[in-house]
C-alpha cells in the first residue's frame, strides 16, 4: 500500500501530469462533440439505423437531464429523416415546450453540420441520391437561416 501512495504522490507532483490530464480530457471532449459517425446518406439501411440510434440516444440524454446533447442528437435524426414535418409534429407533442423550441432554433445549424460532415466523409453532394422522389420540402420558417435539405427514408418510425 505504501508503494501505491508513494507513486501516486510522485505522479501527481509531476509538472507534465496536469498537462497530460488536460490534453486527455480535451481529446475526450472533442471526440464527444464531433458526435457520431455520419452514415452514407445514400444507403437507406445505414440512414435508418443512424436515425433510430440518434432518436434513442436523444431520448436517453433527455431523460438524464442533458438537454443540449439531446437536442443535438434529435436534430441529427431530423436532418436525415425523409419526412421532417411529420417527425417535428410528433416531437412537438412529446417533448417539453422549451426543449422543442431549442430544437427548432438549432435545427438549421445541426442540419448544415450533418450534411457538411457527410460531404467531407463521402465527397458526394447530399442531393445526388435522388432526393426528389416525392419528398416533402425542407422545413421553412424555423429561423432566419437557410433551412437544411433532407433525405428520404423509406420506412416510417417504428
Amino acid at each position: 500500500m505504501g508503494y501505491c501512495i508513494y507513486f501516486d504522490q510522485k505522479r501527481h507532483s509531476d509538472p507534465s501530469f496536469k498537462k497530460k490530464l488536460r490534453e486527455k480530457r480535451r481529446q475526450k471532449r472533442l471526440a464527444k462533440s464531433s458526435g457520431t459517425k455520419i452514415p452514407d446518406l445514400r444507403d437507406q439501411e445505414s440512414v435508418q439505423k443512424f436515425f433510430l440510434s440518434e432518436v434513442q440516444l436523444g431520448e436517453t440524454l433527455l431523460s438524464q437531464g442533458d438537454v443540449e446533447g439531446a437536442v443535438e442528437h434529435l436534430g441529427s435524426a431530423i436532418a436525415v429523416y425523409g419526412y421532417p414535418q411529420q417527425l417535428l409534429q410528433i416531437l412537438q407533442r412529446t417533448l417539453p415546450p422549451q426543449v422543442f423550441h431549442l430544437l427548432l432554433q438549432r435545427l438549421p445549424m445541426i442540419g448544415q453540420s450533418v450534411h457538411a460532415r457527410h460531404q467531407a466523409s463521402f465527397g458526394a453532394p447530399v442531393g445526388s441520391a435522388g432526393s426528389s422522389q416525392g419528398m416533402p420540402g425542407p422545413i421553412i420558417g424555423l429561423t432566419g437561416a437557410a433551412p437544411p435539405q433532407f433525405l428520404p427514408v423509406e420506412d416510417e418510425l417504428e
